[in-house]
């Protein structure tokens, strides 16, 4: 029954209809990954209505397109992803808050949402508006706002 389902679509049907399948099944089990494969079958079910092939190498087709895919979605991903994790500078550099204590001698302190920070930067009175403009360490760096 299957090898009449084939007979009847023709193999670059199959192809699409695989691809459309694994795309599809992306939406089920995010992961990043059967995208490409679904692309790879996609593309194999274009090139075989193009230019028909024997199974074999439609196979070699669909097999080298996923490894190339997959390699340059990996390579993409690298390369954009940044670790984000405890990662506090990205959230608070630019941002303005009132001093706690006064910044004496260099160092002071604010309150910052649900946490004291303690801060370097000009001497300014406690109630001072600031801007953060570093951090070092656990230290933010700020200057008169």
């Amino acid at each position: 029954m299957l090898a009449d389902v084939a007979a009847a679509l023709g193999p670059a049907w199959l192809w699409i209809t695989g691809g459309l399948m694994l795309a599809g099944a992306e939406i089920l089990l995010p992961g990043i990954f059967l995208i490409w494969l679904g692309l790879a079958a996609l593309l194999t079910g274009l090139g075989t209505a193009l230019v028909p092939m024997p199974w074999q190498a439609q196979l070699l087709v669909w097999a080298v397109l996923s490894l190339g895919s997959v390699a340059l979605a990996t390579r993409l991903n690298r390369r954009r992803a940044e670790p984000v994790l405890n990662r506090a500078d990205r959230g608070l550099v630019g941002r303005e808050a009132v001093l706690a204590e006064a910044i004496v001698g260099g160092a002071g302190a604010l309150r910052l949402d649900d946490t004291y920070w303690r801060v370097s930067g000009p001497d300014l009175p406690a109630g001072a508006r600031v801007r953060i403009v570093g951090l070092a360490g656990t230290v933010l760096t700020v200057v008169a706002a």
